[in-house]
């Protein structure tokens, strides 16, 4: 692996979150791929475009990009070799061949100039350690023209997940200049952000979809409390699994726990 500036983020996702997201990559992608289809129709993929995914972890977006670019092709790049290891074994499952993924830090990862006509990325943008630089690497990346789409979280108040998190224990959340799942949650900041790489056109609008936990409160209750954030914060315990198993039982529906997401989707241009 080349150069590593973030080297908190690498520690966490080779180590237990990572290793968890690849173990439960079906669960992940249930909670996360509702925004897949908005993500890839902002991105515009072309058959023959050549696409970089940022932060990739297991791949699912990396491979819909692929078949959506079948004459081109598409690349992920992730900090995590466990989750790198499955991406490329669930893309070999499913027959995709036009991906290829690399490890590395995207923030200093050594693309060339002009390599990929578009850059995508759900929830792998947040944790930059120099958010800017990080930018301008990938906007370096990209072709002139080339565009720009990623999904980031969206402030947690009046959501489904902010519900389930209320009933913890308080805990303070990071302020949005910071390096965790908030800091690109506000659409000012990160214009400022793109802008100052070099990226123009910059547009984000909110992006609502659902996000199915587990097959009953219980069940996604104690997938909950294993994600590295919980786990972090709150250690384990059967009392944090108590309290979201209790927070997450008005949100059964058929068949399942289904919360109500949502995300910033930002567009922009090189």
């Amino acid at each position: 692996m080349a150069e590593i500036v973030n080297v908190h983020q690498a520690e966490a996702w080779n180590g237990y979150e990572g290793r968890h997201w690849a173990d439960h990559h079906d669960r992940y992608d249930a909670v996360n791929g509702g925004g897949n289809e908005a993500l890839l129709d902002g991105a515009a993929i072309g058959p023959r475009d050549r696409v970089l995914d940022i932060g990739c972890g297991n791949g699912q977006v990396t491979r819909l990009a692929a078949r959506r670019a079948r004459l081109g092709g598409a690349t992920g790049v992730d900090l995590s070799g466990p989750m790198l290891a499955r991406a490329r074994a669930l893309a070999e499952e499913e027959g995709v061949q036009n991906v290829t993924f690399e490890q590395g830090d995207v923030q200093v990862h050594p693309f060339g100039d002009g390599v990929f006509d578009v850059a995508v990325s759900r929830a792998g943008v947040m944790f930059f350690a120099d958010p800017v630089a990080a930018f301008a690497n990938v906007r370096r990346a990209l072709r002139e023209g080339g565009r720009l789409a990623f999904l980031s979280m969206a402030p947690l108040g009046e959501t489904d997940l902010g519900t389930v998190l209320a009933a913890l224990p308080r805990r303070e959340e990071p302020p949005v200049g910071h390096d965790g799942p908030l800091s690109l949650s506000d659409p000012g900041r990160v214009r400022e952000i793109l802008e100052g790489a070099g990226f123009g056109d910059v547009a984000s609008r909110r992006v609502e979809a659902e996000q199915v936990w587990g097959r009953d409160a219980r069940d996604a209750a104690e997938f909950f409390a294993a994600w590295g954030p919980i786990r972090y914060n709150y250690g384990e315990s059967d009392a944090i699994v108590d309290a979201v198993a209790d927070a997450m039982r008005p949100f059964e529906r058929a068949g399942a726990v289904r919360l109500r997401g949502r995300s910033l989707l930002v567009t922009a241009r090189r």
